[in-house]
């Protein structure tokens, strides 16, 4: 199935399917489903940022499979913002083409670095698509590594 699907950019439209995919997640990761459904206002897909430019989809058959959302940076970098894959979906390579097409938008922004702030359980995936360890932050929900990865 890892072939059988397409990478589109995000409407407006996609909304409501995008949040199910992070709620579907949140609730197959231990780590983070007790915090984040004591604050469901923190799982959000704003519309304004499902945008040609931003945000792409995969689609696999007659279902949407998951997303990636690339936002410009103050510094001129892009940040990849959000990229969830429903889990019954996942390791297909969806994520891989996400990251790739997430690359092409941050490049056609003018980034030359593309960086992410990344949850534990995602670091092998990251590391394996190219990410390094930059540091680490303090998110609303602890702390997490800084990443990134050069768009030459």
């Amino acid at each position: 199935m890892g072939s059988e699907y397409t990478i589109r950019p995000a409407r407006a439209d996609d909304q409501p399917t995008l949040v199910a995919i992070v709620w579907k997640t949140v609730m197959a990761s231990e780590r983070d489903r007790d915090t984040l459904l004591a604050h469901p206002e923190a799982v959000q897909v704003p519309i304004e940022q499902l945008t040609l430019i931003t945000a792409c989809v995969a689609d696999a058959a007659d279902t949407t499979a998951g997303f990636a959302v690339v936002l410009p940076r103050p510094d001129g970098d892009a940040e990849l913002d959000g990229l969830f894959v429903d889990p019954a979906m996942q390791r297909l390579g969806i994520g891989r083409r996400l990251v790739e097409r997430a690359k092409e938008l941050a490049r056609a922004m003018g980034a030359s670095t593309l960086h992410v702030v990344a949850a534990d359980d995602a670091l092998a995936f990251y590391r394996s698509v190219g990410f390094v360890e930059t540091g680490v932050t303090e998110t609303q929900f602890g702390k997490a590594l800084l990443m990134r990865v050069g768009l030459n």
